[in-house]
């Protein structure tokens, strides 16, 4: 059975619907997203990574979909901002308080503004990480906009 997480613990609490999904978790391979939508045998385009970068140097979440790649330029656009870059592994670790690979939206050390790619809501649930590898959560993608305080926006290349 899975465990719970800092992320589903804040879920709990708030009420919000969710369901966990464990699978093996493969450090070697290039596409973690993608990796575990195999391994559970969901659509890739349900599954939601979640990326960390600086829009002006103020960290922003960006969450699409895993078989997608996040455009810079379309994420700054999206935060009315100039110039976006990735946020460093051990940065990204630090604010998050979660692992790369394992990195989750909900319940962060250092909360920031988070952006969801607009293709989230053409599903009735995605799957994201539940801040820890090895573990997705399913969720309603309204529940998690509502719960992040998040908007949908163009992000993807």
């Amino acid at each position: 059975m899975a465990r719970g997480t800092r992320a589903t613990a804040a879920l709990d609490k708030a009420g919000v619907g969710h369901g966990l999904h464990a699978y093996d978790y493969a450090a070697e391979v290039d596409s973690k997203g993608m990796a575990a939508a195999q391994a559970l045998g969901i659509d890739p385009a349900r599954v939601f990574k979640t990326l960390m970068a600086w829009v002006d140097k103020q960290p922003v979440v960006a969450v699409i979909p895993c078989d997608q790649r996040l455009s810079l330029k379309k994420l700054a656009t999206a935060c009315d901002g100039k110039h976006a870059q990735m946020m460093e592994i051990a940065e990204a670790e630090r604010r998050s308080g979660y692992r790369v690979g394992g990195i989750s939206p909900f319940a962060q050390q250092r909360p920031a503004s988070v952006l969801f790619a607009s293709a989230a809501r053409q599903h009735a649930r995605i799957w994201i990480n539940a801040g820890q590898r090895g573990l997705l959560l399913d969720i309603a993608p309204a529940d998690a906009l509502g719960f992040l305080q998040a908007r949908c926006a163009d992000l993807c290349e």
